[in-house]
């Protein structure tokens, strides 16, 4: 009988294992999203004045913005769906957030400090980055493929893309396809829709 009890209770764990299993290793697996490439490397001072480059982002999920403080159009509506996104992932260590200023000769450590403050920034890593102009606009256009630069034509004197890029724990880019199978790049940082599918894949990213 203790034989029989034995056999039946090892079939039973054994069954739970190759049902638990699956579940264990499809954690860890690779979500379905695209990567484009490493993130270009880069160094920048925060609000705190202290040094930041994307090695500090290494091991966590996080969200690059291109924006100047005093920004009269788009930036506000950008930095309003960031609040969303530190809501949605406040307390996730694994999780940061990166606002880099293309006006750096305003946007000091100091002022920045002062507009996160403004703003209600509370997550630990979200940095507000500043400077050397010439590096950011290198970093924004080349690095990143997001356009910033200066134009005295246009309200604020600033021109920049309202696009968020979405960097994995391995400092990979990544994104979703479209409908089409093509990526798409970077996700609209204006747009609730844009906002939501990033939550969505953040939470992919999260996983890995």
């Amino acid at each position: 009988m203790k034989n029989k009890s034995y056999i039946g209770i090892s079939f039973i764990v054994l069954l739970f294992g190759i049902w638990a299993v699956p579940k264990i290793v499809a954690k860890f697996q690779k979500s379905d999203l695209h990567t484009m490439g490493s993130v270009p490397a880069f160094e920048l001072t925060d609000q705190n004045n202290k040094k930041i480059s994307n090695k500090d982002y290494f091991g966590k999920v996080y969200v690059v913005e291109f924006f100047f403080s005093t920004c009269p159009t788009i930036c506000p509506k950008m930095n309003q769906n960031m609040l969303q996104l530190q809501k949605e992932f406040y307390g996730k260590p694994d999780f940061g957030i990166a606002s880099i200023t293309i006006d750096p000769e305003k946007d000091t450590s100091e002022h920045l400090k002062r507009h996160a403050e403004t703003l209600g920034v509370k997550h630990y890593n979200w940095h507000f980055l500043t400077g050397n102009k010439e590096y950011i606009y290198k970093l924004a256009q080349s690095g990143f493929n997001l356009y910033a630069g200066e134009n005295k034509e246009v309200n604020g004197g600033f021109e920049h893309s309202g696009m968020f890029a979405l960097i994995d724990k391995e400092g990979n880019i990544r994104c979703r396809r479209d409908t089409y199978d093509n990526p798409i790049l970077y996700y609209d940082g204006l747009e609730q829709p844009g906002i939501d599918m990033l939550k969505e894949d953040i939470k992919k990213l999260l996983e890995e």
